[in-house]
């Protein structure tokens, strides 16, 4: 049987904001505009799991959704307000990359491997994604 990637994406999504402390909601809709609420301190996040494999030493995401019907195939770009957290899960290297939608375009790539010709500036290394971003984190009032 063939696996699903999505399906295989948002397992290890699951596994990795479990280790980071979260406890995780699913919606009873396949049709929501996300993939899995992490929750954690008082504050929900609506996360949204892409699975890419690398590609020439990056992996390349395109924030749109797309889906096949009889009338063909289509794309509509994210609604960034109705996600809080991306999730990229590469099997490649066996891990979840984090990313708020609202602060990159139309896409990310995220840099797994240098460049062959050493470029290194405006380089997203994934390594530095890792993490859930801070600005989405439940900070403690003062």
């Amino acid at each position: 049987m063939r696996a699903h990637h999505t399906k295989d994406g948002v397992l290890h999504a699951k596994v990795d904001l479990a280790e980071k402390g979260y406890t995780l909601l699913l919606p009873l809709s396949e049709h929501a505009p996300f993939d899995l609420v992490a929750y954690k301190d008082g504050r929900f996040l609506r996360v949204q799991v892409k699975y890419r494999a690398a590609v020439n030493g990056a992996i390349f995401v395109q924030l749109k959704s797309a889906w096949a019907d009889r009338h063909g195939t289509h794309m509509v770009p994210v609604d960034k307000q109705a996600i809080d957290l991306f999730c990229i899960y590469c099997p490649d290297t066996r891990a979840c990359y984090y990313f708020d939608p609202k602060t990159v375009g139309i896409s990310i790539h995220l840099r797994i491997t240098p460049t062959l010709n050493q470029q290194a500036k405006r380089i997203r290394w994934a390594k530095d994604f890792t993490c859930i971003p801070a600005q989405l984190e439940c900070r403690e009032a003062s």
